[in-house]
């Protein structure tokens, strides 16, 4: 059984990264995107602009600027070393970076509404504090501000380059709507599961790391190549995420305790645990099965035992350690996926430097 407590992700057999290395990747990401970001943002009518501004942490409640938490800007930085790996400059990919960023978060907009969630970032999300209305507006607002942004380059890199946005945009559509299904399913299978977290959170980041190397003018198999480490990185992102949705620390996480148990979902933890068989595995089976009679109200009225007992029987099950080998396993096949193209050196060691980051983080 997995040792690994609250707010812990994979084990040490990770190889460990060089966190400085990492963290000046991403800052570079979100320095030399940030402007494009706001500059597009901006082009928003009133009150979405402002509503933007908040969801993206550059403004509080009131309107007053601040230095919220905008996020770990993984893409940013992958569409970067992306151009590099095609042999551009880094500045190449930031309309690349721009334009994932600006899918990806119109996909939390819509997706913190749909689920309830009422904290990112550890601040309320946009749906509470500005309503449901204003999520799907500025949702929509960015999704077609991401095309706008790539398409007024004008050249052929940018077409192809939209066209692969726009395909991994509606798998991450299918990714959640797989997700909505399942949670009103008794049962899901590992592998639906997979593919569920495949379109949702793989396939944006496949793109992010191939998009700065299309528009570097790489040509479709070096996009491929590059697209399948994203991929696989993908997943080893989604799995950790998986883990902290259950056992991770919500003073990191910016969640509540329990969250994706709160939401009866279908992560790959609880999917694990229900497919392993045993005691552990039926007991929580037939526990879920009479969630699954319930409300939502009557499942918020549950106190802190109550999910700390299904999180206990999904670690006893060994939801938990499969998850943590499966990070483990995707991220193994994201660096494999680099050998099936020449890219520098330097470039490929920082490429697996973030895939390790993404699997050892806390949040």
């Amino acid at each position: 059984m997995s040792t690994i407590t609250r707010g812990e992700t994979v084990t040490s057999a990770i190889p460990a990264c060089d966190t400085g290395d990492v963290s000046a990747l991403l800052e570079r990401g979100r320095a030399l995107a940030a402007p494009v970001l706001r500059a597009a943002v901006s082009r928003l009518a009133a009150p979405m602009d402002t509503v933007a501004a908040y969801h993206f942490g550059w403004i509080d409640v009131d309107g007053r600027p601040t230095d919220g938490d905008s996020g770990k800007a993984v893409r940013p930085a992958l569409a970067l070393l992306s151009a590099e790996a095609a042999g551009a400059a880094p500045e190449t990919g930031v309309p690349g970076a721009v334009a994932v960023e600006l899918v990806h978060n119109f996909s939390l907009l819509h997706d913190d509404l749909m689920d309830g969630d009422e904290q990112r970032r550890h601040r309320d999300t946009v749906w509470k504090v500005h309503g449901p209305a204003q999520a799907i507006l500025v949702g929509d607002a960015l999704f077609a501000l991401a095309n706008e942004v790539l398409l007024e380059l004008g050249t052929a890199e940018a077409g192809r380059a939209t066209r692969r946005l726009t395909t991994a945009t509606r798998k991450l559509i299918d990714g959640q709507a797989q997700d909505i299904s399942y949670e009103h399913r008794e049962r899901v299978t590992v592998a639906e599961c997979l593919e569920m977290e495949g379109n949702k959170t793989g396939a944006l980041l496949a793109c992010a790391a191939s998009i700065g190397a299309v528009l570097g003018g790489a040509d479709d198999r070096t996009a491929d190549v590059l697209e399948a480490y994203g991929y696989h990185m993908g997943l080893a992102f989604q799995a950790v995420d998986d883990l902290l949705g259950i056992w991770g620390d919500p003073e990191a996480t910016g969640k509540q305790t329990w969250s994706d148990l709160r939401q009866r979902k279908k992560s790959l933890p609880v999917v694990a645990a229900l497919a392993a068989g045993g005691p552990a595995s039926e007991q929580l089976a037939r526990i879920l099965a009479e969630d699954a009679k319930l409300t939502d109200s009557q499942l918020a009225d549950f106190d802190e035992e109550e999910f700390a007992s299904r999180a206990a029987l999904i670690e006893e099950a060994g939801g938990r350690e499969w998850t943590s080998q499966e990070a483990r396993r995707q991220h193994a096949t994201a660096i494999e996926a680099l050998d099936g193209v020449d890219i520098p050196s330097e470039i490929r060691a920082r490429l697996v430097a973030l895939s390790d980051f993404v699997v050892v983080r806390k949040r």
